[in-house]
């Protein structure tokens, strides 16, 4: 039988004696990693293509998209078209009109028309307002609200007919020298109610509006000016006397405003009267909007008006991108000549041929030694070839950041090519996420769209399960298999925006912190095997960490702190380094010895003596601050604000999980040396009765910490308790999946398989899966959220894939295994960040 992960023998066919792949191995003849690059590439060009023919169409304009279209997602929540929509709160609206009065700019609003747009301008008012506004009980009169502290005027003129003095109200607005910011018209209600929906009322309508269109694009050239489109009625609810206000006769009316104001410089909202239209039921007279529609109203004119101010990063609507630095345009000018160059040397190549010219280019052909491999980055080196199971002293322990082990050194141009095509990804991050050529919107929870595609990765998972030859305790399938399953639970989290419920946030905490425990368990059984703590070892670790990172933070005018999960890692692992290489340090075991007793010791001691630096260093928030602001190192712990804060909470809340790993990694090499437990063979690690009450205990671990969650009230308590009891689901969850022999002994390679690219998908999502710096979601298929996800996923797995190989291919060029020429390598690059952050004003 054709076994279905692939590694089987070949199947003889049974009637005809032809030989017969096993089917993984066939479907690869048709469909690898190479080919779904290559389409990859392809639909990102085709999707280029598509949004620039809609940029020639509509110019781009994310305010016209805001005005034109939408739609509601799940419970009456508006999703703008292309662009995102930030919730202003009463104090934001308020900051926004502090911001321009600072720039000595007035603000004014000015509202004209029936009742429908004074219901809008006293939903603004009260937005804006400190203080809850009384408005008068007459209701058809002129109404004014200033503000002398905010330079601050929001005015109601009550026009409910074209005809009844709006010519006037105009021709004085034509003339005025300074007009409002902000001009919102519409009304038509009025006119079919007191007409009885006769057409002669209609022409009248049209001609008036034709008589006005002239001055209405004067206005419009000059100040900001929104036509208003009638929303639709519930007809049952309506009142005796508005029976004549029917869908029929406002869409006739809409259709007139749009013959006569399209191509003037009037902008139509027509996103009102969809949000209306999508929110009726909720509508108390049938005639007037309702509150979430005009609650929505008002947010749309608040992102119009204010977006551009505060740049906030979810309010994509009507917000101009950011301007392009200097370290940009250099980093992008260095990627970029990197192919040239390689274009030069083939033609020089192929000259030589031609005329018969010995080529003197040689290759380089030095082999790389490996310290160790990680699933967190490593690549597969073979699809089909599992990594040799090593005796416990020397078994590959799953550390973090570790390269794949070379037979070669890479050539020149391999070289130049991979970082060719590290400049177009880094063009393809750029596009999505620092210009306005792609599409962007606002996350969107519901339980179905958390729950759903979890549901189905996980059976996924489950349906490509195969044996391993390794037996020990979280060996490396094992390893590969937990980090794939975590970092595509956190992707989902990321995009469906569940850190607002906050079970689900205290769980993926958990996971965060899982991969710490692995980092420092995977590192201090690296090291405890006695394997080299030297320079060359850090910086391959350093560089496979955080070469994308700092070349992102390059490229896309980002602080380093922006990618919280990399100087996490970085920090711990730098700790745990200089913690292991500081004296007393580990004696390495001899061949075929067990670890000496003062090993043991001396772990204890370093432990302990960690343990108490960082509480010291928790306790003291000020003397943190001294320790981490100095510099030249600030710099890596600050945000773009020069605040600390952030990187406080993300250590602090982290703090001891690398720690509970290397205790760990400690606990299990005694027990194996001890014979307490054996995982060399497929067997249960315990027999009998203990078995049983150990991993009935270890379930109860991780429903203890799901019931804890569900008593938090608030994140500020979830979080303080969090770094003190995070290692009990951890632990509760190794001793489900390493207990029983039969499942220590399997694994999901497809799980395995993200697994190695995790790093990669943890970076990489900040741009071109995720959009607007994580707030929202990229969009490559407009209104087709399903399939956009599908789309903006398969091209951000292959994106991160080829990073992971082109960090193959340059690891092993930048940091030689020589510790002299590492040193040097790393004294290089720490020059050149610090004249950038000479160029940028950090020191």
């Amino acid at each position: 039988m054709t076994e279905r992960g692939g590694n089987s023998a070949l199947d003889t066919h049974a009637n005809s004696g032809k030989i017969q792949l096993p089917v993984i191995e066939e479907l690869n003849l048709y469909f690898n990693s190479k080919i779904a690059k290559i389409i990859a590439t392809a639909v990102v060009i085709c999707f280029i293509a598509y949004h620039g023919f809609l940029h020639v169409v509509d110019g781009g304009d994310s305010c016209q998209r805001l005005l034109s279209d939408g739609r509601f997602q799940g419970a009456l929540v508006w999703q703008p078209y292309g662009c995102m929509l930030h919730t202003y709160s009463d104090i934001d609206s308020r900051r926004c009109m502090r911001y321009v009065a600072f720039l000595k700019r007035d603000n004014h609003f000015l509202f004209i028309g029936d009742s429908r747009i004074r219901q809008l301008y006293q939903a603004l008012v009260k937005q804006l307002a400190v203080t809850e506004p009384q408005f008068p009980k007459e209701a058809h009169q002129d109404l004014s609200y200033n503000d002398t502290n905010l330079r601050l005027r929001v005015e109601f003129l009550w026009r409910p007919s074209l005809a009844q003095d709006a010519p006037a109200v105009l021709h004085k607005l034509k003339r005025s020298a300074k007009l409002p910011q902000l001009i919102v018209m519409g009304c038509a209600t009025h006119d079919i109610k007191e007409s009885n929906g006769s057409s002669q009322a209609l022409e009248q309508y049209k001609s008036s509006l034709m008589d006005l269109s002239s001055s209405l694009d004067q206005i419009g050239s000059r100040t900001r000016m929104l036509w208003m489109l009638q929303d639709p009625v519930v007809h049952e609810k309506l009142k005796p006397e508005r029976r004549a206000i029917t869908n029929d006769q406002l869409d006739l009316y809409n259709m007139a405003a749009m013959e006569v104001l399209s191509g003037t410089r009037v902008r139509l909202w027509w996103s009102s009267r969809l949000v209306a239209q999508g929110s009726l039921a909720t509508s108390s007279d049938g005639l007037h909007a309702s509150h979430v529609a005009v609650k929505y109203d008002t947010q749309i004119l608040m992102n119009l008006y204010c977006n551009d101010h505060l740049n906030f990063n979810d309010g994509t609507c009507c917000n101009s991108r950011e301007a392009v630095t200097a370290t940009q345009i250099a980093t992008f000018a260095i990627l970029c000549s990197c192919p040239i160059i390689m274009i030069a040397i083939s033609i020089k190549q192929w000259l030589c041929v031609s005329n018969h010219i010995p080529n003197n280019e040689t290759t380089t052909t030095a082999s790389l030694e490996d310290p160790s491999a990680h699933p967190l980055l490593n690549n597969h080196t073979s699809n089909h070839q599992p990594p040799q199971q090593t005796p416990l002293n020397h078994q590959k322990p799953e550390t973090n950041v570790t390269p794949k082990k070379n037979t070669k050194q890479p050539s020149y141009s391999e070289v130049l090519w991979a970082l060719g095509k590290l400049a177009l990804i880094m063009g393809y991050f750029f596009l999505c996420d620092r210009t306005s050529l792609f599409m962007k919107e606002n996350k969107y929870f519901s339980q179905l769209n958390f729950w759903l595609p979890l549901g189905y990765v996980l059976a996924l998972g489950l349906f490509f399960t195969e044996d391993t030859p390794h037996t020990r305790l979280l060996h490396p399938h094992m390893t590969q298999e937990w980090k794939g399953w975590m970092q595509l639970v956190i992707l989902v989290y990321h995009m469906t925006g569940a850190s607002r419920v906050l079970p689900i946030y205290m769980h993926i905490r958990v996971l965060v912190s899982a991969y710490l425990f692995l980092t420092g368990y995977g590192h201090f059984s690296y090291y405890w095997s006695g394997r080299e703590m030297g320079i060359v070892r850090y910086c391959q670790v350093m560089f496979r960490i955080n070469f994308l990172t700092v070349l992102l933070c390059l490229t896309m005018n980002r602080p380093y702190q922006f990618y919280y999960f990399v100087p996490l890692v970085s920090f711990w692992y730098t700790v745990l380094h200089l913690t292991l290489a500081l004296p007393p340090r580990l004696t390495p075991p001899r061949p075929g010895t067990e670890a000496s007793p003062f090993n043991y010791l001396y772990s204890v001691v370093k432990f302990v003596g960690l343990s108490g630096f960082i509480t010291v260093l928790f306790l003291s928030e000020v003397f943190f601050e001294k320790i981490f602001v100095m510099r030249p190192w600030k710099a890596l712990f600050v945000t773009t604000d020069d605040d600390i804060h952030e990187w406080w909470f993300r250590w602090q809340l982290d703090r001891y999980s690398m720690l509970y790993g290397m205790v760990f990694s400690l606990l299990y090499n005694a027990m194996t040396q001890y014979s307490i437990i054996d995982d060399k063979s497929g067997s249960n690690l315990l027999g009998g009765r203990p078995a049983v009450l150990v991993w009935c205990a270890a379930a109860v671990c991780l429903a203890s910490y799901s019931a804890l969650t569900s008593f938090c009230t608030n994140k500020p308590d979830c979080n303080e308790v969090h770094p003190y009891v995070v290692w009990v689901p951890i632990l509760g969850f190794i001793v489900l999946r390493n207990m029983v022999g039969l499942l220590r002994t399997r694994y999901s390679s497809f799980f395995a398989w993200f697994g190695r690219i995790s790093l990669e998908l943890f970076v990489c999502q900040y741009h071109i899966w995720l959009a607007a710096d994580t707030h929202g979601v990229l969009v490559l298929i407009p209104s087709y959220p399903v399939a956009n996800a599908l789309a903006t996923s398969f091209v951000f797995v292959c994106v991160c894939h080829e990073v992971h190989h082109i960090t193959e291919i340059l690891t092993p060029v930048m940091v030689p295994n020589d510790p002299l020429r590492a040193t040097r390598n790393l004294s290089v690059f720490v020059f050149l960040l610090m004249a950038i952050g000479v160029h940028d004003g950090v020191f």
